[in-house]
């Protein structure tokens, strides 16, 4: 085994440690799981944002998000719109309670995470969000890993 197996191995784990265990909290506590909350973080923060734009930033399938957003939509967390300049196109906007939901759920989500890495002392995590960014960017740039 190589090197870098190790690590591509703790990261994984890790990330899914992390993500099952704010997920889980997150579902208890605001009744949306940690993916939900994301898709409705990225409809809050991109203007005019689209299915194509959640699928550029969350590298899965168009139909993945698109089933994601019928889901959001039925709960009554987010609309369609007709695009106003490509009618083949709908723009995502939350309604007032998916923009409720959301506000009450970042704090959730900010402090089961900073409980879940309270181990790590804060120079050591800065240098872990370096390394991170620098390798998403990378991997960003060169297109890897985008669904095929």
């Amino acid at each position: 085994m190589s090197h870098i197996t190790p690590i591509f191995i703790d990261l994984v784990r890790v990330e899914t440690r992390l993500y099952n265990a704010v997920s889980a909290r997150l579902r208890a506590e605001q009744g949306l799981g940690l993916g939900q909350f994301e898709l409705l973080e990225i409809i809050d923060r991109v203007p005019g944002c689209r299915v194509l734009d959640i699928v550029g930033e969350l590298a899965i399938t168009v139909g993945a998000v698109s089933k994601a957003v019928d889901r959001l939509v039925a709960a009554g967390w987010c609309l369609r719109v007709a695009h106003p300049e490509d009618r083949r196109s709908s723009v995502l906007r939350l309604t007032p309670p998916g923009e409720e939901r959301l506000s009450a759920s970042r704090p959730i989500v900010e402090s089961e995470l900073t409980s879940l890495t309270a181990a790590v002392p804060p120079d050591d995590l800065a240098r872990i969000a370096s390394t991170l960014a620098t390798l998403r960017a990378t991997l960003e740039a060169g297109s890897h890993g985008r669904p095929g």
